[in-house]
């Protein structure tokens, strides 16, 4: 019966999982506690192919607990409680241990579901979700486990996988693997210990006797397997969040970086809705001329479409990266709107409006004094209501454009 390469090489001990050593490591909290032999409830959360399954069946294999998979997309609550009704008995002397896999699947009446289970203590629940575990379990559960995040494996940990792996598949043959392919796998694979594995188990399959396995075949097998892009999973947001610090940071290398792999996933959308805001919430009036600027290169991008739309939309990212910055407006329209949750008053009764009959006799708009009738189109009168008149929003930011237009107006109310 064939058995994939990457369920041969399977770790058997934590010592033989590869990466992840924050965790397993010598001192490793989760090695700790595996070590102590009291499993609590847990989540493990991480992308796909880093070693969570593994874990999960070590952990059973050196507590002598019974292990039970589940996954999540075809199960149901019942297969729970078939566990359940095993306990006790001499198929489980020792315990279980129930492996759920992409809990999130499970919807909320289901997740509420798993809370008899495990508060019994019958059972020690260990779930794995690839979607940030805060936004896709229910908290009840949540608080019940302790949540250990899975990091992609590191290229140099990848390494040591790579080369055990084409040792075992190239055993007794007579392929050459060249310097630099167990690197490009590595590299190539996003940190995704199964994708590697499988892409050595397709070299090494591919491969004819007396030939070698070269960097050009590891780069054509793993394509592009390194970008880990899901418009509705957390890599979408993080990568539009380092996009965007990156350029409130100034740093026009990681600005386009970052939109480069928002393009080659395909999300123009994100891309351009994300250089507007920044236009105007970093920029803002430091150089307001950067938003029509911006928006033209947006539109642009939508007219040509990709890949061309590469262009417009690089250029815009790099002018705002460039730019000098101000969060002047975002600030001020944040307190502004903070203010609005407690007392306001009403607008003045000379700002109101008075184009229409009979609102003389309301008296709107009266008292109103008309700016362009005076000096320089400026005169002092009230505009915020009473409840709020003196209160100050707006601050000019430090940047030479800002500075021009307060030096302006102090000139003009202090004359």
């Amino acid at each position: 019966m064939y058995q994939p390469l990457a369920d041969k090489i399977r770790p058997q001990t934590l010592d033989d999982v590869v990466g992840q050593r924050a965790l397993l490591g010598e001192g490793g909290i989760l090695r700790r506690i595996i070590d102590s032999g009291q499993i609590p409830n847990m989540i493990f959360y991480g992308p796909s192919g880093i070693g969570k399954t593994t874990v999960a069946s070590i952990i059973a294999r050196q507590t002598q607990r019974r292990l039970y998979r589940i996954n999540a997309t075809t199960a149901s609550i019942q297969d729970i409680r078939a566990v359940m009704d095993e306990l006790d008995t001499f198929l489980t002397p020792n315990g279980a241990l129930v492996y759920l896999d992409e809990i999130q699947y499970f919807n909320k009446k289901q997740q509420q579901s798993l809370l008899e289970c495990i508060e019994s203590g019958k059972i020690t629940l260990i779930a794995s979700t690839t979607e940030n575990p805060y936004f896709y379990i229910y908290g009840a559960v949540l608080s019940r486990c302790t949540v250990f995040e899975f990091k992609p494996v590191e290229p140099e940990e990848l390494c040591r996988a790579v080369e055990r792996a084409f040792r075992l598949a190239l055993e007794g043959r007579a392929v050459t693997v060249a310097e630099g392919t167990v690197r490009a796998i590595a590299t190539g694979c996003g940190g995704d210990v199964r994708k590697a594995l499988n892409a050595v188990e397709l070299l090494a399959g591919g491969a004819a006797d007396g030939g070698t396995v070269t960097p050009e075949d590891a780069q054509a097998v793993a394509q592009r397997s390194n970008m880990r892009f899901d418009r509705d999973g957390d890599a979408h947001y993080d990568i539009l969040s380092a996009f965007h610090k990156s350029i409130r940071g100034s740093d026009p290398d990681a600005a386009v970086h970052y939109l480069a792999r928002l393009l080659e996933g395909g999300d123009m959308q994100s891309a351009a809705r994300r250089l507007l805001v920044i236009a105007a919430e970093d920029v803002g009036l430091a150089y307001p001329q950067a938003m029509p600027v911006v928006k033209a290169c947006v539109d642009a991008a939508f007219q040509l479409g990709l890949p061309e739309a590469r262009l417009p939309l690089a250029e815009a990212a790099l002018l705002l990266a460039t730019a000098p910055k101000s969060d002047s407006a975002a600030a001020a329209i944040a307190a502004a709107a903070a203010d609005l949750q407690g007392e306001i008053g009403d607008v003045p009764s000379s700002l109101r409006d008075a184009h229409y009959a009979g609102a003389s006799r309301l008296g709107r708009g009266k008292g109103y004094l008309f700016p362009h009738d005076y000096p320089s189109h400026w005169v002092e009168q009230q505009y915020l209501p009473d409840a709020l008149d003196g209160r100050r929003y707006y601050e000019f930011g430090e940047n030479k454009n800002e500075q021009a237009a307060k030096k302006y107006w102090e000139t003009v109310k202090n004359r």
